[in-house]
């Protein structure tokens, strides 16, 4: 059974002639005809009377409300598609990670806006893990998260690297560590530790970093929110390891203190983060925009991907020597 043959039926029973519905459908009689032949031998009943006027059957009477049900779900479904394609979505919707949220999403969301005033963005700060499982559940359309290529490697997944960004210390404005510009690992593995929560691209970075040099990560707590983090910091002598992005705050605090980590005992690593093998060795994490194939082909998708490819160049992390506090 074919829709062609299900728009056809419909056409004959709302006009009353196959002529009428073959003029009406812009094809032949003849091919109206076979259509509903067609039809008839799917079903095994006949469904109009064949006089003059072409009336319905019993069996064609049953059919035809469900049949109109069909059709217009049809024109519906093709209608939503086409509208798709040129660009007439409702919504377009984001997970990125809570950074990204806070300073580089705002300005491209209002050049979106400008440009597709009638689709509706909907942005939610989520962490990258948790992120990446909504896009493949197709909850959102777009993440922008760190790079945890266990979760994009799936064919269809669509990965361009935004930027990379240094991890540093954040510390209260008197803790121990404020004495070094670069805190010595040696040092830093001494002091308890707040990290994002299970399903956060910096818990798992954190927690394979020490795992890696064979250190106990002394972990008291864990956090979801940016402003959480400084509030419990500026406390005492938890210490906990950010993006700069995340720093841009406290950076201008002066209960609050950063410091850049200093030379790494560790080989490079692949999984969301790196390390240079520059004689400053420093640890960074990797910043990946990440979509589908299918919905590139949509034009709102598209454009804000191409966006959020500006980020590539990253222009509010301010360098932490210039604004440390003793």
């Amino acid at each position: 059974m074919r829709i062609e043959q299900l728009q056809a039926f419909l056409a004959v029973a709302e006009t009353g002639s196959f002529g009428q519905a073959a003029r009406k459908c812009g094809v032949t009689q003849s091919t109206i005809s076979r259509q509903i032949q067609s039809l008839e031998a799917d079903l095994r009943v006949p469904l109009f009377h064949r006089t003059a006027q072409a009336k319905l059957t019993l069996g064609g009477e049953h059919l035809l409300p469900r049949v109109r049900k069909i059709c217009q779900e049809w024109c519906n479904a093709t209608q939503e598609l086409s509208d798709l394609v040129a660009g007439k979505q409702p919504e377009l919707c984001v997970a990125a990670i809570h950074s990204v949220c806070a300073h580089h999403l705002p300005p491209l969301l209002q050049k979106f806006c400008r440009h597709y005033p009638e689709v509706q963005l909907r942005v939610t700060a989520l962490g990258s893990d948790r992120a990446l499982k909504v896009l493949k559940d197709g909850l959102v359309d777009i993440a922008i998260v760190m790079n945890n290529r266990f979760l994009t490697a799936s064919p269809e997944m669509v990965v361009d690297v935004l930027y990379n960004e240094r991890i540093e210390v954040l510390m209260a404005a008197d803790h121990p560590l404020t004495r070094y510009q670069q805190v010595p690992w040696s040092e830093l593995v001494k002091y308890p530790q707040v990290v994002f929560k299970d399903g956060y691209g910096m818990q798992r970075l954190v927690h394979e970093w020490f795992s890696r040099l064979g250190e106990n990560l002394q972990t008291v707590m864990e956090l979801n929110t940016l402003e959480a983090f400084r509030g419990v910091v500026r406390q005492g002598e938890l210490i906990a390891l950010l993006p700069q992005s995340a720093l841009i705050e406290a950076q201008s605090d002066p209960t609050l203190a950063v410091r850049a980590i200093d030379n790494l005992p560790i080989s490079p690593a692949s999984n969301g983060y790196t390390v240079s093998n520059k004689p400053d060795t420093s640890l960074t994490r990797q910043v990946v925009l990440v979509t589908t194939q299918d919905r590139l082909q949509i034009p709102p998708i598209q454009h804000f991907c191409q966006l959020v490819r500006q980020l590539q160049q990253p222009t509010v992390i301010v360098p932490h020597l210039a604004l440390s506090h003793n």
